[in-house]
């Protein structure tokens, strides 16, 4: 039987990535069991998703800087997620459902780059495919609890 060769991400990284995971799947059910909270569990839903466009967007400045030669076009790319997130976020509350679609594509968009990243550690792109599969189901089930 063959084995999985690939590298592992550390179990504090997975672990805690995994537990980021909740604040993205938990505000759909919750407006579900509580229609009271619902404007306040989109309202989550959609701070938090921009708030890990913003921290994702950090992590490939991070690398970017931690380089000998410094990558001016990925030091810059890297302010977008934070910018496509506030902007998402200035959205009216009317317009939830598209808010949080619009996040989805950021995270689905921010997931492709870090994929694709060459300079990550091996094992982040399997991280990466997880959690934003994990954040993409969340705010797809935000997108059909708050609707378009």
């Amino acid at each position: 039987m063959p084995t999985d060769t690939r590298p592992a991400p550390p179990n504090r990284v997975l672990g805690y990535g995994r537990l980021g995971l909740i604040p993205f799947l938990a505000p759909g059910p919750l407006a579900l069991l509580a229609p009271d909270l619902a404007p306040t569990a989109g309202l989550a839903l959609a701070v938090y998703a921009a708030l890990i466009l913003s921290f994702l967007g950090g992590g490939r400045w991070g690398m970017a800087v931690g380089t000998a030669e410094v990558d001016n076009r990925i030091v810059s790319l890297a302010m977008l997620p934070s910018l496509a997130g506030y902007a998402l976020l200035m959205m009216p509350e009317e317009g939830r459902g598209w808010q949080l679609a619009g996040l989805a594509a950021a995270h689905i968009l921010q997931g492709l780059w870090d994929f694709r990243s060459t300079s990550a550690p091996v094992w982040y792109r399997g991280l990466r495919g997880q959690l934003t599969l994990g954040a993409v189901a969340g705010l797809a089930l935000g997108v059909v609890v708050f609707g378009l």
